[in-house]
């Protein structure tokens, strides 16, 4: 697991009320790490400028080292949302710009540190918006140790530098994992089809599914359709997690070149189907993994489906 040290995202100078959330978790060694309710810090990934890091002002701990823009969660805030909100706060980060790919986290029983990788989707320059901030860049990853960087970042840094070029993704037999499911595919294969692409629009993975570093993943979906599925709207106009990809012929044919087109381009592939001949096609076409319909079922169930 990467882990992102204790005191990456430090007090402000009092500017208004302050949030529950804002203050000290003192360790019985006298340790003190900087959020009740946790902290959390974004790692943005630009593919032409590199990372976005911010020079941290004086005052703060560890000040003049460079880091990522984060601080303390709110209460009940899940993680990637504070990361953002602290991120937007501290660098302008805009609405949308990012897409989480995956998260790691420290996890020390009395607090929590999560580090959000996520890619940019919008380009954006960033803004100082707060007094932590003394420079925000954008940094070229071959650049980054050579900056005076936070002691637990810097010590964390060479390993998430290799998750950077992982971008897994899941293969899913559309037909199979609909038919499941007694939702009325039968009637409205393409409708089934659309409500499965919206379900998926937020799946997280346990890094130890796919066999990679991290604590959880929000892989690239390719959701293959077929027959009367092949109707399925286009789906929302902004960029989707999930791609639809519309077999010409036979689903399983398009579904074992979809995993091969993905290997052939270096991505590590999990595909889902129950079908046991379309497994074993599937794993000899390269799939690193492969998991029934009742796994991603209960994925998104929650963990309150038995596995398939």
């Amino acid at each position: 697991m990467t882990v992102v040290p204790p005191s990456s995202g430090e007090p402000r100078r009092p500017q208004g009320p302050r949030n529950p959330g804002d203050a000290w978790v003192v360790a019985e060694s006298g340790e003190k790490y900087w959020g009740r309710f946790g902290a959390a810090g974004l790692l943005a990934v630009d593919p032409d400028r590199g990372i976005l890091l911010q020079h941290r002002v004086s005052w703060s701990h560890f000040g003049g080292t460079w880091g990522l823009p984060g601080g303390a969660l709110h209460e009940g805030e899940a993680a990637i949302v504070g990361a953002i909100r602290e991120a937007q706060e501290e660098a302008g980060v805009p609405d949308g710009a990012v897409r989480a790919r995956f998260t790691s986290v420290l996890d020390l029983g009395i607090w929590s540190y999560t580090t959000v990788v996520a890619d940019v989707l919008a380009p954006f320059d960033p803004v100082i918006s707060d007094p932590e901030s003394v420079a925000l860049e954008w940094v070229a990853l071959d650049e980054v140790a050579s900056r005076p960087l936070h002691p637990g970042f810097g010590a964390a840094w060479p390993a998430l530098r290799e998750q950077l070029d992982v971008h897994p993704v899941v293969v899913v037999d559309a037909a199979n994992v609909v038919g499941s499911v007694p939702d009325g595919w039968w009637k409205d294969r393409a409708g089934a089809a659309a409500r499965l692409r919206s379900r998926l629009e937020g799946l997280s993975i346990p890094a130890d599914e796919l066999g990679l570093a991290g604590d959880a993943w929000f892989p690239q979906i390719s959701l293959v359709v077929e027959g009367r599925a092949r109707a399925i709207d286009d789906g929302v106009a902004a960029p989707s997690p999930v791609l639809v990809v519309r077999a010409e012929g036979e689903g399983d044919d398009a579904i074992v070149d979809d995993v091969a087109r993905w290997v052939s381009s270096g991505r590590p592939v999990l595909a889902v189907t129950s079908d046991r001949a379309l497994q074993q096609r599937v794993e000899r076409a390269g799939a690193s993994r492969v998991r029934p319909s009742g796994w991603l079922l209960e994925l998104l169930d929650g963990g309150r489906r038995e596995r398939g």
